[in-house]
């Protein structure tokens, strides 16, 4: 099925819930064994392509035309799976380039730059994920699709472009060799995120320093 014909209402909605829900579950799959931390020095460029695919599957999502789901109202999807140890165990794996800056929303005027964690960020998505794979295991397939298209437009698509354009700025300073600058010490946990910052938080980070670690060996 073309990607040019998905606003088309006379697709088989069938196919192209199945392709969605493949690729969901496959970006879960693929993340939850990153975390492991049984291949450090791969972990960032894998991140990278992951965020990258499920990104285009959102991008199927959101130029659909709008999904409305059988019921009024959402059924129970049951408790929501804990992701402390995926954020925690990221949180480790990413350290020291786990946070990063971000501009929630770049058509607002002067927007600043609020303190972010990729290892939030991947949290984050993978619970929106998990609540539209509950609902389509269950055979609530129309909820499954509008859970998904709506949280895309609302976080985690937004999350998942957030982490993506830390990754590349990355992987970017590392194979071009620009050393990266000192990190400001930016608190996630503040009270005031945006303004507030740490002292320091690492000295300066440089390429040569992260590149081991983090898979970003120069080529």
């Amino acid at each position: 099925m073309s990607d040019a014909t998905l606003h088309n209402a006379t697709q088989n909605p069938d196919d192209f819930a199945v392709s969605i829900s493949d690729s969901i579950e496959s970006f879960i799959v693929a993340v939850t064994e990153v975390a492991k931390g049984d291949e450090p020095d791969s972990a960032v460029p894998f991140l990278l392509l992951e965020i990258s695919q499920l990104l285009l599957t959102g991008g199927r999502l959101g130029a659909h035309e709008d999904i409305v789901p059988d019921e009024r109202y959402e059924p129970d999807s049951g408790p929501e799976p804990d992701v402390d140890d995926l954020r925690e165990r990221f949180a480790t794996l990413l350290d020291p380039v786990d946070v990063y800056s971000e501009v929630f929303d770049p058509y607002v005027p002067r927007s600043e730059p609020v303190p972010c964690r990729v290892s939030d960020d991947l949290a984050d998505i993978v619970t929106d994920l998990r609540h539209g794979l509950a609902h389509y295991r269950a055979g609530r397939v129309s909820e499954a699709l509008w859970w998904w298209q709506f949280s895309y437009l609302s976080n985690w698509g937004p999350t998942a472009s957030a982490a993506l354009r830390a990754l590349q700025s990355l992987v970017a300073h590392v194979r071009l060799d620009q050393p990266l600058d000192e990190l400001d010490g930016l608190d996630t946990d503040s009270d005031d995120a945006g303004e507030d910052r740490l002292a320091e938080e690492a000295g300066k980070v440089m390429a040569a320093e992260i590149a081991g670690p983090l898979g970003l060996r120069r080529v």
